[in-house]
């Protein structure tokens, strides 16, 4: 097999790898750049199969990378979907208790809101049901109105498209092998490389490990499914968001209003059995079973956080009763008889410090001056996606020197 050399070699392209490709291709126009993913097209896991949410950025503390570039991201995304003329729902979201015992946790994002410069208001339950005359509120709720939702596979064709006019290689169906240094094997191609960014979602860890980065970590997938209306286009306004459990990684069930003005209800936050289990025995890897098993079982028994508690109440969303009666909460006219059929589902690759027995809530990066790797580049990485692949560009180039 003959060498192909390469300035920089991005393994993966989801839309974190393919956006650091761009913003190396706008600093080094003649540099040569080569995209390769496993898949036979882009974004057919995390890229291709989030919500579409575009995050205000008011969930994170001030002091975090999400606070950071979710504000930032949203704007350009927002700006870069309209540039293009691609579908955006600009519905904004409302965030509701339940009852008195979680207005501390309302009052908290409030003011994480607040110290982001995140756009973010206090409003009464009647002013939140003029907004959505469905909604379900104690004493007051948060309105976002920067919150929109897009369509995350058009988004990523334009991507693409932007970065092949500009010379930007692609070769998919060719998953990361080995390496030996920054010669790295695909299935059917061999590189040496000048420089090696690992974007590879769900198996950024595995890659990692192999360049010697990583090793403190490991990807455990949680499994998500929206349960989809088939009420009219316009049903509901705006999204509905539950208040958070701040000390988890997720944010609950909540209605989600599509681009096209549909709504959903989820997701869930199952641990999954494998990575890419998204139906069924598919993609089943006896190996990955193995070790999922292992790394919740010790989650089970020495987690900072109660896995216990969340892995039981997730895995009852499998139950699609279940999972509308969680809905119901948050609005009037739910029912069983409108939610039906499940959406495609999607894996979240989150990160798991095995030292601490912790789930990484902030995104996460090691590298030096030969290789640069994503670890952790969970929700909201697809809103933060610009800003945070120019500010991951600008690191790693301190690492070159």
């Amino acid at each position: 097999m003959a060498v192909k050399a390469v300035d920089y070699l991005v393994i993966g392209g989801g839309i974190i790898g393919v956006n650091m490709a761009l913003h190396l291709k706008r600093r080094h126009p003649g540099a040569s750049i080569c995209v390769v993913d496993k898949e036979p097209e882009l974004g057919l896991h995390g890229s291709g199969r989030n919500s579409g949410v575009l995050h205000a950025g008011f969930y994170y503390t001030a002091n975090s990378l999400k606070a950071r570039f979710t504000r930032d991201g949203n704007a350009l995304l927002k700006d870069y979907i309209r540039e293009h003329e691609l579908p955006l729902n600009e519905c904004g979201k409302l965030v509701v208790a339940k009852d008195e015992s979680e207005i501390p946790t309302l009052d908290e994002l409030h003011k994480r809101g607040l110290a982001n410069g995140v756009e973010l208001i206090k409003i009464t339950e009647k002013e939140a049901r003029e907004i959505e005359p469905r909604v379900k509120t104690c004493q007051y709720a948060l309105w976002s109105p920067n919150t929109a939702t897009g369509d995350p596979k058009p988004v990523m064709a334009q991507f693409r498209k932007d970065a092949t006019e500009m010379g930007i290689e692609f070769q998919c169906s060719e998953p990361f092998v080995k390496c030996d240094g920054n010669r790295v094997w695909t299935r059917t191609l061999e590189f040496d490389a000048g420089y090696v960014v690992n974007a590879a979602g769900l198996y950024a860890d595995r890659v990692g490990h192999a360049f010697g980065f990583g090793k403190e970590y490991a990807i455990l997938p949680f499994k998500g499914l929206y349960l989809k209306s088939n009420e009219p286009v316009g049903s509901f306004k705006t999204n509905i968001y539950p208040v958070p459990n701040l000390n988890n990684p997720f944010l609950g069930v909540h209605v989600t209003v599509t681009a096209d003005g549909h709504h959903k209800i989820g997701p869930t936050a199952i641990p999954a059995f494998w990575r890419e289990q998204y139906k069924g025995a598919d993609n089943f890897k006896f190996g990955e079973l193995c070790e999922t098993t292992s790394l919740g079982t010790q989650l089970m028994m020495k987690a900072d956080f109660d896995f216990r508690r969340l892995a039981r109440e997730e895995l009852k969303k499998y139950n699609r009763a279940h999972l509308v009666e969680l809905s119901q909460s948050l609005a009037t006219g739910l029912e069983r008889s409108t939610l039906q059929k499940w959406g495609p589902s999607g894996i979240r690759a989150q990160l798991l410090n095995l030292k601490k027995k912790s789930l990484e809530m902030d995104f996460l990066f090691e590298g030096d001056e030969k290789s640069f790797h994503v670890l952790n580049a969970v929700s909201p990485g697809w809103t933060c996606s610009i800003p945070f692949t120019e500010y991951m560009v600008d690191e790693m180039e301190k690492m070159q020197g």
